[in-house]
Parts: C-alpha cells; sequence; structure tokens
C-alpha cells in the first residue's frame, strides 16, 4: 500500500541529498502507478494529492490526469475537490483530455450544492477552451443572477474567461454585465469591474486587430462600439461608487493600512482609465472625484502609493484639465522623494512615459488642447528637474537609467546647457557598454537645442575626451562637420583645444584621435598664432567654466587664451600619437593625411629641418606590412615631391605622373594640382546635401536588367578598355564595390574617355561634384562626372560601404556606401590622392579630348508601404520577404523581414538561413526569433521571422538580388537547400 501524504512529506524533508529525493519519488511514483493501473478507487484522492505534492518539486506527474477527470466525477464532494484542485493544477487547456471534463464541468454548474457549483466555475476561470467557453457560457450566465453572492463572484470571473477566448461573445452579455454593478456585495462588485474592464480590452483587441465582424477595425470603430457606449452610461455610478469610498468611515473587513478596501478602488480608476480615453463628457464626469483621489489619499502607506499611482495613470490617459495634470505630475515628483527605489522606479518611468505621449500627442496636432496639456505637463516637470538629476547618483542602475531617459525629455532651449553637463557628468561615471548610446543621446540633443555655435563644438570635444573609445563613428562625422562650418575663429578654438586634449591624453580615446588629428591636418595653420576668447558670461561653455572656475571670481569673465606653437612642436605631438604602441591602424593613417598637409601648410613657415622630418614621416611607411599605410605613403609621398618640383619615377624610369618625360622636374600643372589636393576641405553644406536626396528619390529610374552578381560593365557588346596597363585601377565604382560606370583615365590632368562608355551630351549645370556636395565654387573647366548614390557622407566611415549607424534622425553623419570621386578637369588640374596609381598610356592616347559620360542617379522612385518577395518554397519550408522603407530620404535603404511558413504537419528544429548579396550590397543580419519553425495556422503559434537589412548602392541600375541558403531538420531529416531571390520590383529595391 502507498503511503500518506503526510508520510511523503516527511520522507522527502529526511533527504539529505537530491539522490535520496528522487529515489523517494520514484518509489512513490511506481506505487501511485500500480494503484492506477489496478483500479484502487479507494486510494485515488490521496493518490492525486501526492502527486499535486510532486508537482510542487518539479518532478513529471502526467500519469495522473486521468485519475483527475475520474474524481472529478464522483458524486462525493471531498474527491470532487482534490479532482478540480488536481485538474487544474496538473493539465493546461492545451491538453486534448481536458474536453473530457466538459459535461462533468455542466453537470456541476447545474449542481445544488453551492460548493461544488464554485468548483466548476473555479476550473472554468482556469482551463476554458475556446470550444468549452461556447458549450458552457450559458450554464455560466445563469450564475450571473443566482441568488447567493458566492456563485456571482465566481461566474463573473469565469464570464472574463470564456468571453478572453471568444471576444465574439462580448455584446450578447453586455446587458447582464451592466446589471451586476448595483450588487451590494463587495466580491461581486470587485469581480465585476474587473469584468467589465476585461470586456473593455478584449472588445478592443477584437475590433482592432480582426475588424470586429462590420466594424473595419480601426481605432474611431472601438470607441462607438456598443459595448463601449453602453458601459460608457455607468461612469455616474462608478464616479459615486468611488466617492462613497473615499468618504466612508473605518471598515474592518476591507480596510488595508487605514485605506478603505484600496483594491476596490484601484480597480474602478483603472475601469474610469479605459472608459475616458477619447470621450470628453466622460472625463468631465469624473474630474472631481480624480481631484478628490489625488489630494485626500494617504501616502504613508503602500496601499495608498497604490492608489495614487493608479490616479496618475488615469489622469494622464483621460481628457482630464491642466490643473489636473499639473497635480499628477506633483505626486510622481512627490515619489521621488520616496526612499523606496521601487516607488521612484515607478513615478521616473511613469514621467517619462508621460512626456513622451504628450510630446506624439503634440507633434500629430490632434487638436490644440492636446498640445497645451503636453506643454504644461512638461513645464511641472521642469520644476522637478532637480529631484530627477539627483536620480543620476543613485546607485541603483535601474534608477539611473530611467532617470536619463527622463532627462532626455526634459532637454530644451533653456535648459539645454544645465542637462547636457549633467549628462557629460553621468558619462564619467556610467558602464562603458552605455556609453555609445549616451553619447548618441548627447550628439542629438547638441544638434536640436545649441543656443551657439561655439558651445556645440565645445561640447562635443569635451563629450570625445571622456568617451572617445565608445563613440559611435557618427559622433566623430558630426563633430567633423560642426567644426568645417564654422567661422575661422572658431575653427582655431577648436583646433587648439584638440591639440591640448590629444596631448593630454594617453592614447585611448580613439574618436578624440581621429577628431583631433584630423583638425591638426585641416587647419594646423592656425596652430602657428595665438588665440585668445572672453566668454560673455560664467555660465557660457561647459568645459570653459570646468577649467577656468577656480581661477577667477564667478562674476568676472575669463578670457581663454592658447599661445602660438612652432611647427616642430605640432608635428611632434602627432609623432608621438603615432608612435605609440597602442595606436590603431586607423590613428595612423590620418596622421599620415595630417602629415601630408601638414607639409603643404608650413611650407612658408616652417625651416627645412622640419619640412624634411615630415617627408621623412611620410616615407616612413612605405615598407609597412598594412597595405593601406603602404599606399598611403607612396602616394603621399609623390604628392610632397610633386609640390617641392621633384620628378618621381616609376620601375620603367617614366615618370610618376606622365610629365615632361625625361626631365627631373615636373610640370606646374601637376604642381598647382598637388597644392589643390592638399588644400583644405571644401564645406558640407548639409542642406544641399538634404535637397539632393530628395531630387533623387523623386526622381524613378529604369534598372537594368543584368545579373546584379556580375561585376563586370552592363554593356556585353562593349569593347575592352584600351588603356594600357591595368586602366581598371581607376574604374572607382570597382574599387568601393560598384561595377558599371565607365573607368576614366587621367594624363597630365586631361580626362579620357573609355572605349567602353556610351557617349553622352555634357549637362548643361557644369558643377564639379564636389562642389556639388559641399557648396564649393565650381571649377573652371570641369568634366563631368557619375552622380554619386543617395546617402551621408561620412568622413570617418572608410573606403567601403557600411551600414548606417542608429543614430539620430536624418542623421547625415553615419557611414554610407562611398560614391565614385570626380575625375580630374584641365582647368582645375585636381589630383586625387586617394585613388588608384593611374596607368601609362601611349603618347597618342594622352592627346585624346575629354569625354567621360554622365551617368543617372541611382536612386528609386517611389515605392509602396509594403512587397511581399517569395524566397523559395521546398520540403514544406516556405521563407517569404516583406519588403520595406525604413527611411523616406533614402530609397537605397531597405528592410526585408523573412517569414518562415511551415506546411508540414510537424515543427521543423534547428533553422538556419544564409544571405549572399553582390558587392555593391551592404547587409546586415539579425538571428531569426527562434530556429523552430511550428507548423503554421496552428493554435497560438507565433510567426518566425528574421529581419535583414539591406543597402543597394546602385539603386537604379542594379536590382536587389539574394542567394539564399536554407538548413533545417523535418521528421529527423536533415534537409539544405540553395536558391536565388530575385523578385524584388525594378527600381526599388
Amino acid at each position: 500500500m502507498s503511503l500518506k501524504l503526510r508520510d511523503l512529506i516527511r520522507q522527502v524533508r529526511a533527504c539529505k541529498t537530491a539522490a535520496e529525493e528522487r529515489a523517494v519519488i520514484a518509489k512513490e511514483s511506481a506505487m501511485i502507478r500500480t494503484a492506477i493501473r489496478e483500479e484502487q478507487e479507494h486510494y485515488r484522492h490521496r493518490n492525486v494529492a501526492k502527486l499535486l505534492f510532486m508537482h510542487m518539486l518539479g518532478y513529471p506527474t502526467h500519469f495522473g490526469q486521468l485519475e483527475c477527470m475520474k474524481l472529478v466525477a464522483s458524486p462525493h464532494f471531498p474527491e470532487k475537490r482534490i479532482g478540480y484542485l488536481g485538474m487544474m493544477l496538473l493539465l493546461s487547456e492545451q491538453q486534448e483530455v481536458l474536453m473530457l471534463a466538459t459535461n462533468s464541468l455542466k453537470n456541476d454548474l447545474n449542481s445544488s450544492n453551492k460548493f461544488i457549483a464554485g468548483l466548476a466555475l473555479a476550473a472554468i476561470g482556469n482551463l476554458a477552451t475556446p470550444d468549452m467557453s461556447r458549450d458552457l457560457a450559458p450554464e455560466v450566465d445563469k450564475h450571473l443572477s443566482n441568488s447567493n453572492p458566492y456563485l456571482r463572484k465566481k461566474a463573473c470571473l469565469a464570464m472574463a474567461r470564456c468571453l478572453r477566448k471568444c471576444p465574439d461573445m462580448v455584446e450578447d452579455f453586455v446587458e447582464r454585465v451592466v446589471g451586476l454593478l448595483n450588487d451590494r456585495s463587495h466580491g461581486v462588485l470587485i469581480t465585476v469591474v474587473q469584468l467589465m474592464t476585461q470586456v473593455l480590452v478584449i472588445d478592443r483587441e477584437y475590433i482592432l486587430e480582426e475588424g470586429g465582424g462590420q466594424y473595419d477595425g480601426d481605432e474611431e470603430a472601438y470607441y462607438e462600439s456598443p459595448t463601449r457606449t453602453a458601459f460608457l452610461k455607468l461612469v455616474p455610478s462608478l464616479v459615486k461608487l468611488l466617492r462613497n469610498l473615499l468618504s466612508m468611515g473605518y471598515s474592518p473587513d476591507h480596510d488595508v493600512g487605514g485605506i478603505s478596501d484600496p483594491f476596490l478602488q484601484v480597480q474602478i480608476l483603472t475601469l474610469l482609465r479605459l472608459l475616458g480615453a477619447n470621450d470628453v463628457k466622460a472625463s468631465e464626469e469624473m474630474n472631481d472625484v480624480l481631484a478628490q483621489v489625488a489630494t485626500n489619499t494617504e501616502t504613508s502607506k503602500n496601499a495608498g502609493n497604490a492608489i495614487l499611482y493608479e490616479c496618475v495613470q488615469t489622469i494622464m490617459a483621460v481628457e482630464s484639465d491642466d490643473g489636473l495634470r499639473v497635480l499628477a505630475v506633483n505626486i510622481l515628483g512627490r515619489f521621488l522623494l520616496n526612499r523606496d527605489n521601487n516607488i521612484r522606479y515607478v513615478a521616473l518611468n511613469t514621467l517619462a512615459k508621460c512626456i513622451a505621449d504628450g510630446a506624439h500627442a503634440a507633434r500629430s496636432g490632434d487638436g490644440g488642447e492636446d498640445g497645451e496639456d503636453a506643454n504644461t505637463a512638461a513645464s511641472a516637470l521642469q520644476r522637478h528637474r532637480t529631484t530627477v538629476v539627483d536620480c543620476l547618483k543613485d546607485p541603483d542602475i535601474s534608477i539611473r537609467q530611467r532617470a536619463l531617459e527622463l532627462i532626455y525629455h526634459l532637454v530644451n532651449q533653456e535648459n539645454v546647457e544645465a542637462l547636457t553637463a549633467e549628462l557629460l557628468n553621468y558619462l564619467v561615471l556610467c558602464p562603458r557598454d552605455h556609453r555609445g548610446d549616451i553619447c548618441l543621446r548627447v550628439l542629438k540633443v547638441v544638434d536640436k537645442f545649441s543656443p551657439e555655435d561655439r558651445w556645440r563644438v565645445d561640447t562635443l570635444i569635451t563629450m570625445l575626451t571622456i568617451a572617445g573609445r565608445e563613440c559611435a563613428s557618427s559622433v566623430q562625422s558630426a563633430t567633423v562637420v560642426y567644426i568645417s562650418q564654422s567661422s575661422e575663429d572658431l575653427r582655431a578654438y577648436a583646433v587648439h583645444k584638440l591639440l591640448k586634449a590629444i596631448r593630454d591624453d594617453d592614447g585611448s580615446q580613439q574618436g578624440l584621435l581621429n577628431v583631433g588629428i584630423w583638425s591638426i591636418g585641416e587647419y594646423g595653420d592656425l596652430l602657428l598664432k595665438p588665440y585668445s576668447y572672453t566668454p560673455p558670461s560664467s555660465g557660457g561653455n561647459l568645459s570653459e567654466v570646468a577649467e577656468l572656475s577656480a581661477m577667477a571670481p564667478e562674476s568676472a569673465p575669463v578670457t581663454v587664451s592658447f599661445m602660438e606653437l612652432e611647427p616642430a612642436s605640432v608635428v611632434e605631438i602627432v609623432e608621438e600619437v603615432m608612435n605609440r604602441h597602442t595606436c590603431p591602424l586607423e590613428v595612423k593613417q590620418r596622421a599620415l593625411t595630417c602629415f601630408t598637409k601638414l607639409r603643404e601648410r608650413f611650407e612658408n613657415s616652417a625651416d627645412a629641418a622640419t619640412l624634411e622630418k615630415i617627408q621623412d614621416l611620410v616615407k616612413k611607411y612605405e615598407g609597412s606590412s598594412s597595405l593601406e599605410l603602404q599606399l598611403r605613403s607612396c602616394e603621399y609621398g609623390a604628392l610632397i615631391n610633386a609640390i617641392k618640383g621633384v620628378s618621381v619615377k616609376t620601375g620603367d624610369g617614366d615618370d610618376i605622373f606622365g610629365a615632361n618625360q625625361g626631365s627631373e622636374s615636373v610640370s606646374d600643372t601637376v604642381k598647382t594640382a598637388a597644392k589643390e589636393a592638399l588644400a583644405r576641405m571644401p564645406v558640407v553644406d548639409i542642406k544641399l546635401i538634404q535637397r539632393k536626396r530628395a531630387e533623387r528619390a523623386d526622381a524613378l529610374m529604369e534598372g537594368d536588367a543584368m545579373d546584379p552578381f556580375d561585376a563586370g560593365s552592363n554593356d556585353d557588346d562593349a569593347p575592352a578598355p584600351a588603356s594600357s596597363g591595368g586602366g581598371d585601377l581607376l574604374d572607382l565604382n570597382d574599387i568601393f564595390g560598384g561595377g558599371t560606370a565607365a573607368p576614366v583615365a587621367t594624363q597630365n590632368g586631361n580626362a579620357l574617355k573609355s572605349p567602353s562608355a556610351k557617349t553622352e551630351a555634357p549637362p548643361s549645370n557644369d558643377v564639379d561634384l564636389l562642389a556639388d556636395i559641399f557648396s564649393a565654387p565650381a571649377a573652371p573647366a570641369p568634366a563631368p562626372v557619375a552622380t554619386p548614390a543617395a546617402g551621408g557622407f561620412d568622413i570617418f566611415g572608410g573606403g567601403q560601404p557600411a551600414a548606417p549607424a542608429p543614430a539620430m534622425e536624418n542623421n547625415l553623419f553615419a557611414p554610407q556606401p562611398v560614391a565614385s570621386n570626380p575625375a580630374p578637369s584641365v582647368g582645375s588640374s585636381v589630383v586625387d590622392p586617394f585613388a588608384a596609381p593611374a596607368p601609362t598610356l601611349q603618347p597618342q592616347q594622352a592627346s585624346t579630348p575629354a569625354a567621360v559620360p554622365s551617368s543617372p542617379a541611382a536612386v528609386g522612385g517611389p515605392t509602396p508601404s509594403s512587397v511581399t518577395v517569395q524566397g523559395f518554397s521546398h520540403q514544406g519550408l516556405t521563407v517569404e520577404f516583406e519588403c520595406t522603407k525604413p527611411d523616406t530620404w533614402n530609397k537605397q535603404n531597405s528592410l526585408l523581414v523573412a517569414k518562415f511558413i511551415n506546411t508540414t504537419d510537424a515543427p521543423l528544429y534547428g533553422l538556419h538561413l544564409q544571405v549572399a548579396v553582390p558587392k555593391y550590397v551592404t547587409m546586415e543580419m539579425k538571428p531569426p526569433t527562434s530556429t523552430t519553425v511550428p507548423v503554421t495556422g496552428g493554435s497560438s503559434t507565433k510567426q518566425v521571422t528574421q529581419t535583414v537589412s539591406v543597402t543597394n548602392t546602385m539603386l537604379g541600375t542594379k536590382n536587389l538580388m539574394l542567394k539564399l541558403k536554407a538548413s533545417f531538420t523535418s521528421k529527423g531529416t536533415k534537409v539544405e537547400h540553395m536558391a536565388t531571390c530575385s523578385g524584388f520590383p525594378a527600381g526599388q529595391y
């Protein structure tokens, strides 16, 4: 005979090891299985009770499920009680054995014993399936009007479960629910309010997701639904009920911490929040009682804080007046002063949500009142700004993170300087893995609310000094653009400050080194002059205040002064950075560019020894193992020699620039071109870039039908280029991953026409590409060039196309695919120092007139909001791509969501999808939501998806194409399949 339940518990507690416990459970499980097999009805309820104990310990008990069904069918109440308890714990609604209990539940619902009927209602509220809900809903409805409050409250909870499983039955039971609100029983009241709340939520989901039958599935249909309309008539009754709870004296039955029935108050406030949303009349009826709850509720106990929190959420959700919203914000401000971290976290989270919702309502323009309410709540929150900032110093990381999110919403034109200073202070203390995101947020704040250019540049330099190692390349590029757009006076200030920061840095802040070395190379001549600046007030620039507050009284303006530097000192500082063993390769590459530009900047001010040292530093890496360093060293050395007028010979004895054959000097044209190549970078005109992007996005170009995986020319009939010796090296489209533009060679500054290029008339607007992008003056006689692809310019993006960084909106500085560089013209004689070495051409080719076709902009036309493209279908697995455009201003970027459909009768395991793209396409692929693909169409199954972000740098010229390789296991068999997906709309993807 098996043990009694108390004896089994004693034995389990006496076990000293997990192995002993497993042995006891295994032995008793065997005894229970024997009793089940032998139909020992006398001990059935004892065995199920012991199975419940084993289930709580985590051991398998599935073999006792049918025993629960037998106990439920028993006529005796003790056995029914154990059976229902076992059914609710050991079974779930997904198990088919549950349908065997439908008839027993119906019989027990009609029992005259209220406790038996209560057990059946409890089981329905926990386990009812859609089929059971439809079958048993009439029986549950009968108990809603039962004279016994014990059964009425249980019937309300059971009905909530039935309506959640069958939302189409909601309208049939609205009348019954409305009548229950006048019940005098406390238990029935709280369950009826819960049922009404559930009905509103279910009705909204049903209308929005399923269309709700006659409704069209939009938000307006929900606000006009019969269910919500019927419930709105009960708002005065709910307000009266809540007011009675507030004025009611001490009630020992429902009092918690001096608060009268806080659970019912919270439920009523939740229901009022749902009813008052987008309904002015209902909101006006509840405004007075909400103000009464907010002002009269005691906050010394958690029960009172729970009511106030729900009251604040209701005030923010309904159409309340300005004074009530200010009161809600003040309540949350008091929560921030609480010593309980849970209350402070809730307050910060709610404040951030309220401000974000208010800003969204103001942007959407849904009436003037919404905008005023949002501004009023935000202005009220400004009074608690100091308290929010103090939360950044809390030892709890979750409190600090929520306070940080809230501060972003608090920033405006008036407080941007103070709050940015707090963000920079927090940047010093925060974990390193959070610094990248904070830098992007600070960049967005500075870009939007900056009071002046000097403060913006000063803030970004300070941020790079603190977190240059973690900041994204978009932050570095933005700093470069802001410096290049500033005045000459501000450039001098920036380059002096960056030089000081680099000199004091230990070499770990790579972002600071990138920006600083670039600035020194561009504006190194400004370092040779002294600089001084007197700020208008002591509260201006962040770092100036930090550095100079100890040197002078706060009331007196302090002059910022930098001494002039010798050229040798500037070179020595950059050399010291470059010679550190921890110096990254990227910084060394920029240092070589810096030395080359300093050679041109210091030509008339430095002594011969310094100039010779610069040239030696450039030549130092001609034998470097890094191909990029070696290439830059050789090219920059040739440029420096060209500036000096020295001819550089190739291995064949010819001049590298092809000028003055047999002479030791170079022509004046080459000297001029070399100096112009090392001149200052033109100023970036962001507005012009945005306008050009919009123009290219509106143009609809016809795509080419060739295979995008073929990197060759589009024109199959065109002959090969006739240039001698590697003319393809000058095809910049091939260098950067393109492959369609005709190669352009140069000889003595003259552009040569490739035989494979199609001849077109030059455009009427003779604007050089660089002048087009950076608004520099147009060259006298520029050659027509290929229009660059739409996308931002990132000076730190490198030569290869890169996926856009997730920075701020309309991020103009994120890494984008690099367009082909313009060919130098005869008039300007500009030589690109970064291009591949020019091929040696025959003399008769040098006289060929310059004629380069102008290629159209590679952009797509208007695209639909979503396009579905079939990937492949193989052995029960179908892959479809849902294609959208995430950026309206950049049609090159596309978001592909792969949806996996399983048409077999069993799940697919071990899903693994590989995607290959052509070299003109960049891709970022995220992992799938699951590696197990369930049977599509099954109950409560979620579709498996995988997101792929692609950038087609030749949009309009070549179409997107994917090569797919999928592997999965179907019914124990490993399956692999390869396919090509090329069904994307031409000119759009």
